[in-house]
């Protein structure tokens, strides 16, 4: 794939608001988290350039009050943002009464996000049905409002309540065949959005889901997703991106840290196995302040910190039994089930940030057998120039620990390393088919 870069010959369309780059938080993922928690989070997304949490709320969540009151606490802390996406999936709508109450207790709060400084920013995971209460709701609190209604076709979302929504938020990151993602997920909203709505597009590394209580067991190709998504911003330039997600454990797309004490979810909904422990998915970080900084200025850094990440799944395909798993949804959803092994490689691919690859030579090592492979994905503007570079080597029968070094000149500019090694042991009998980015 090829990173698009800001350069004179490339051109952009016209964007009519700030650029902002969020991640989706489930916070009925933290009941257990304590201060220092979500302090920490806080810090390694500051780090990342995120510039404020999505807080995912369900309507019957008791351990709201509570886990709020630490985020804000937290956030305000460490000059931090944070905003509600109201979720109507998980526990069935949310009264406009309590939408309203919550919007009056934090809305004003510093540490709440306000769009243009000044109206609260507001999101939900669907709720079309409750679209009317929307226009209540943003009169008495001057809510920003970008709700996900991607249940319904953009056209039809967009004229909801006599069109009350400020632009429309897409969940789907996600291709539904072996072909990477491309632009086509977004073009629908960026038609029936035009000019006067705005366009919160997702960006996501991976999906994958074994929840039997949720009746939940399928995967979508994630190989090269990360890097091509980040491309497709560049593409389509967005005026908000929210990255799907930061601790959604159960779908296998956090790149946030896993944390013991977010992972009850795997014994309450009878997983098979806990297909999360041990998978870092802290690579997905490594390279995001040039991807932010990149979609919201349109200009390579003049300063770029050089790095590889590499991901890759800790099995081959065919190595376990697929749990009964689905590659793709199901009919019931539009999509044709596959066997997951056709929407995968065995593979480790490897994203590098250089000035430039003149001199640059890779090696993946696996189970301490090494070599020496080439890029073949280059930034827009060719070889030689600063951005993003790109590759894969496929480790067939080999196990072991996985490590990527970049080299210029025989000096180690880059190491990626230290994830779960490859292995063709299958815990419960069952395929794993999340992935650990490092």
């Amino acid at each position: 794939m090829k990173f698009l870069l800001a350069l004179a010959s490339v051109a952009f369309p016209t964007v009519h608001a700030a650029k902002e780059v969020f991640a989706h938080m489930i916070v009925g993922n933290l009941p257990s988290f304590t201060l220092s928690d979500w302090e920490s989070d806080i810090k390694l997304a500051q780090e990342a350039s995120i510039d404020a949490f999505v807080l995912n709320i369900g309507a019957k969540d008791e351990s709201n009050a509570n886990s709020l009151d630490l985020a804000f606490q937290a956030a305000n802390s460490a000059g931090f943002k944070l905003f509600f996406s109201f979720d109507y999936a998980a526990q069935g709508a949310w009264p406009k009464d309590q939408v309203i109450a919550l919007l009056e207790q934090f809305g004003n709060d510093p540490a709440y996000f306000k769009h243009d400084g000044e109206r609260p920013f507001v999101s939900t995971f669907e709720g079309p049905d409750s679209a009317a209460d929307w226009t209540e709701i943003k009169q008495a609190t001057n809510a920003f409002f970008i709700p996900d209604w991607s249940s319904r076709n953009p056209t039809d979302a967009i004229g909801l309540a006599g069109g009350v929504a400020d632009g429309l938020f897409s969940f789907d990151s996600w291709p539904t065949g072996n072909e990477n993602a491309t632009t086509a997920l977004d073009q629908p909203f960026v038609e029936a959005l035009g000019e006067e709505k705005l366009y919160m597009m997702p960006v996501s590394p991976w999906f994958y889901t074994n929840l039997p209580g949720l009746g939940k067991n399928w995967m979508w190709r994630g190989d090269q997703l990360w890097e091509t998504r980040w491309d497709n911003v560049m593409e389509v330039q967005p005026d908000f991106v929210q990255i799907l997600t930061w601790n959604d454990f159960g779908e296998s797309h956090y790149i946030g840290p896993v944390h013991e004490n977010q992972l009850e979810l795997f014994d309450v909904f009878e997983a098979p196995i806990n297909y999360v422990r041990n998978y870092t998915h802290d690579g997905w970080r490594k390279l995001l302040p040039f991807q932010i900084e990149l979609y919201k200025t349109g200009q390579v850094p003049a300063e770029i910190n050089e790095s590889v990440m590499a991901y890759y799944r800790s099995a081959p395909a065919l190595a376990c039994p697929s749990g009964g798993t689905t590659g793709n949804r199901n009919k019931d959803f539009g999509e044709t089930e596959v066997a997951p092994e056709t929407l995968v490689e065995d593979a480790v691919f490897f994203n590098a940030l250089l000035t430039s690859d003149e001199g640059v030579t890779v090696e993946v090592s696996i189970g301490g057998e090494a070599q020496t492979t080439s890029f073949t994905g280059f930034p827009e503007a060719g070889q030689g120039t600063p951005g993003i570079y790109t590759g894969s080597v496929p480790f067939g029968d080999k196990t072991g620990e996985v490590k990527v070094t970049i080299t210029r000149s025989d000096q180690v500019i880059g190491t990626a390393e230290g994830g779960k090694p490859i292995s063709t042991e299958c815990e419960n009998d069952i395929q794993n088919w999340n992935a650990v980015a490092i």
